[in-house]
């Protein structure tokens, strides 16, 4: 069934071009809400997921064409070995769940990391709705799960050197573009807004290619607390900000700035 988007201009302000077309999210703060609460830190991940579930569908009925949530990183297998299960299960209750949803709101979904380290039960969760989901053409959902920016990069050179060394590709053929093509990401538009939750300011080893010319919003709630407003708030920033990609902008005289 088609989607209901939100009038943009009464909700937010804003004209629908202003919009980011790519959000990616660093949702940090989960075990920081839990034990500020002295609760178990698998219970900011759970209600982490809670949130996850309101952001994206209100990014569906905002009409944002991709959104990236970085969901696990490599290094976070140095957790606890009893935090890192949960957080695979919770994984895989969030793709079952979701699923009827996802398929009702037309959501594809994508996943970005190296698959073979996962459990085969997660494995088989993320083969299953994206192949349920392959064929929808709404918004692009992608988990970056088992993710680190560098071994994809180092994963789209591998694959090139392999297609010249067989004689598929020649090597004055390498462009910013071909590399483009070989990364996890290869089809989606690069984010254009990153938001980063719980007041941290780094990158951690996210998208490092695609958040070249990305606006970063910091937001000081940890992932549990941000809101559908807290996501609005973001949008609003960033529409308001002149985005010049390393060329410069003109004043109302024509002047450079």
């Amino acid at each position: 069934m088609p989607v209901e988007l939100h009038d943009v201009e009464k909700l937010l302000g804003l004209k629908r071009e202003q919009l980011p077309k790519h959000i990616a999210i660093i949702m940090d703060g989960n075990g920081r809400w839990a034990v500020n609460r002295g609760q178990p830190r698998i219970e900011g991940h759970r209600q982490g997921v809670k949130t996850v579930k309101k952001i994206v569908y209100e990014c569906v009925s905002l009409g944002i064409d991709c959104l990236t949530l970085y969901s696990f990183s490599m290094e976070n297998w140095k957790r606890p070995r009893e935090e890192v299960e949960f957080l695979m299960h919770l994984c895989v209750e969030y793709l079952s769940q979701e699923l009827p949803e996802m398929m009702d709101k037309n959501v594809r979904l994508r996943h970005l990391g190296r698959k073979d380290r996962l459990p085969d039960y997660v494995q088989k969760s993320l083969d299953e709705t994206m192949r349920a989901t392959e064929n929808n053409t709404g918004m692009i959902l992608a988990l970056a799960l088992n993710y680190s920016a560098r071994a994809e990069i180092t994963d789209a050179l591998s694959e090139i050197v392999r297609k010249i060394q067989s004689g598929k590709l020649t090597s004055d053929r390498i462009s910013e573009g071909l590399i483009g093509e070989h990364l996890y990401t290869a089809g989606m538009p690069d984010p254009d807004l990153l938001i980063r939750t719980a007041g941290e300011r780094r990158v951690s080893n996210f998208l490092l290619w695609q958040l070249s010319y990305a606006e970063f919003y910091v937001d000081e709630v940890t992932w549990p607390e941000f809101e559908i407003e807290n996501l609005h708030n973001a949008i609003r920033d960033f529409a308001h900000r002149e985005r010049k990609f390393g060329g410069l902008i003109k004043d109302k005289t024509g002047t450079r700035l």
